[in-house]
């Protein structure tokens, strides 16, 4: 039987994803990673990154539970965190302009800022390999080589709750992503799969950025892999503390501190269409990566 759900659709930066509110809609019957595989599809679906439900919490404001389009569910995404601070404050679903958001990967701080922007304390960075968790021994996974079929490199292994490598090239968009993506997301150094991020270095304060997602794909933008590629280059020294990051679907400021032991983002965050999802729990059409 078709259901009606209702749906906001947003995106910060062209990272866009389909939004429930818990709040006024159940989701507790649902198979939500049917459910994330159908809405996120391109062609049959609304077409997103994945899906992101907003509940309550007994340990903060809000809750955030997310599904990449695959149906798998994620620890966190930061432009999805961000664009669910906005919506919750515009929504008054939350009354004041600093709250936090429970997610898989910890409490998530926001501030509203009075331009509009949204501010993201991303938590603390993990670069110990078997937390993140990466197949290497040591302290740090730093400038590791890595080899696929069709690539050669070298990555730094990051968690900002979610596990990231970030690879240095010399131009972004050079890259076949839709061909290494999934050599690397599947490399057998990651148990968990990974998120790939790419930079070439303009300046110490200014890099060019892309990224491909495990269970999505390439997306517009990453919040996290901004997150990661901002620590991996001061973990290389070839980054300052603060970095404007150029992704596919617009600009963030990144921001962390002498210690590596914060990271803060800042950015703006859009509503595309509210509406509702003709959901056919017995439809075959699934999203394919």
């Amino acid at each position: 039987m078709t259901k009606k759900i209702p749906f906001v659709k947003m995106h910060g930066i062209g990272n866009d994803y389909i939004y429930i509110n818990c709040f006024d809609f159940s989701v507790d019957l649902l198979d939500l990673a049917d459910l994330a595989r159908k809405v996120s599809h391109r062609r049959f679906g609304l077409g997103s990154d994945g899906l992101v439900l907003i509940c309550s919490s007994l340990k903060a404001e809000i809750r955030m539970r997310m599904f990449n389009a695959d149906g798998s569910e994620a620890e966190m995404c930061g432009n999805a965190v961000r664009c669910v601070g906005g919506y919750v404050f515009k929504q008054k679903i939350v009354h004041t302009k600093k709250f936090t958001i429970e997610t898989l990967a910890g409490m998530i701080g926001i501030e509203i800022l009075e331009d509009g922007l949204i501010q993201v304390d991303m938590g603390t960075p993990i670069i110990d390999p078997h937390m993140i968790p990466v197949n290497i021994e040591g302290e740090t996974v730093v400038n590791h080589p890595i080899s696929t079929p069709n690539y050669e490199g070298r990555f730094t292994a990051v968690s900002m709750g979610n596990p990231h490598a970030v690879y240095v090239v010399k131009d972004v968009n050079s890259l076949d992503l839709a061909t290494i993506g999934p050599e690397l997301e599947n490399h057998h150094y990651f148990p968990h799969r990974i998120n790939s991020e790419f930079i070439d270095i303009i300046s110490r304060s200014e890099i060019n950025f892309r990224v491909w997602e495990r269970g999505a794909g390439e997306t517009w933008a990453c919040g996290t892999g901004a997150a990661a590629a901002l620590i991996a280059g001061n973990l290389l020294d070839i980054l300052d503390k603060k970095v404007l990051i150029h992704l596919k679907g617009g600009d963030l400021v990144l921001e962390t501190n002498d210690s590596l032991n914060r990271v803060w983002k800042t950015g703006h965050y859009v509503i595309v269409a509210t509406g509702f999802f003709n959901y056919n729990p017995e439809s075959e059409n699934t999203q394919k990566i």
